[in-house]
């Protein structure tokens, strides 16, 4: 008897109005054209992989609260909508979301920074700290790249669970952001500690794992990872 197959289809949200040297997570920016464009091209690749591999798409598409996130879930949900007899659905998954800066959400790099020299009860944060994965700003509601992945890993093994329950080959679509992602794919084993900074996503395109229960163990089976730039001062999610 065949047996089920349990896949996971990473998205990172499309292309979208985000203010510069600003952490991203909070920006409430819409998708920019280019982004709706990239949504749009998301849902053929993601029918495309569907079709190649006679499998059935989850038909509740999970999406963090940002709107670009919700968006790009959104165009997908409607442009795969009459391929599913009006079925899917996208539900908001708040742990879905990127590493959150707290109560810093939505200031600049330099006026976090700025904010910390006044405070005397902390310490200057390191040079490296909006890439540093083990580093959480020391303010209310802050967490780390690190903790943010586990939390998205977190969600991800609950939604296996109902995947696995159901015992019917599926591939789960999830929207969120890529930061989160790439720390949720190394706590996986999908990507070794040092390749967390190595790459990162390209906007709206899937990155397919498949989930093999008799290991318990992720492979990727279809999309490439982008390869980043050398790290600089700008906040990519």
């Amino acid at each position: 008897m065949k047996q089920p197959r349990f896949i996971l289809a990473f998205i990172r949200h499309g292309e979208y109005n985000q203010q510069p040297n600003t952490p991203s997570a909070l920006q409430p920016g819409a998708l920019t054209a280019i982004g709706l464009q990239q949504s749009l091209k998301a849902a053929y690749q993601l029918q495309t992989f569907l079709a190649e591999n006679t499998i059935a798409l989850s038909p509740q598409i999970e999406s963090s609260n940002a709107l670009r996130a919700w968006q790009t879930a959104d165009l997908i949900r409607s442009s795969l909508q009459s391929e599913y007899l009006n079925t899917l659905t996208v539900h908001t998954e708040p742990a879905l979301h990127e590493r959150s800066v707290g109560v810093m959400a939505n200031l600049t790099v330099t006026e976090i920074e700025d904010y910390l020299r006044q405070d005397p009860r902390v310490s200057s944060p390191p040079e490296n700290w909006k890439s540093n994965s083990h580093y959480c700003l020391p303010c209310d509601g802050a967490e780390s790249l690190m903790q943010a992945g586990k939390r998205v890993k977190n969600m991800i093994d609950q939604h296996v669970k109902e995947l696995m329950q159901r015992n019917q080959s599926q591939v789960k679509v999830m929207v969120g952001h890529g930061a989160s992602f790439r720390h949720a794919a190394h706590l996986m084993e999908l990507l070794k500690f040092e390749d967390i900074a190595q790459f990162s996503m390209h906007h709206a395109t899937p990155l397919f794992f498949e989930y093999a229960p008799s290991s318990g163990h992720w492979h990727k089976i279809a999309g490439e990872w982008k390869k980043r730039l050398p790290i600089n001062t700008t906040w990519i999610d």
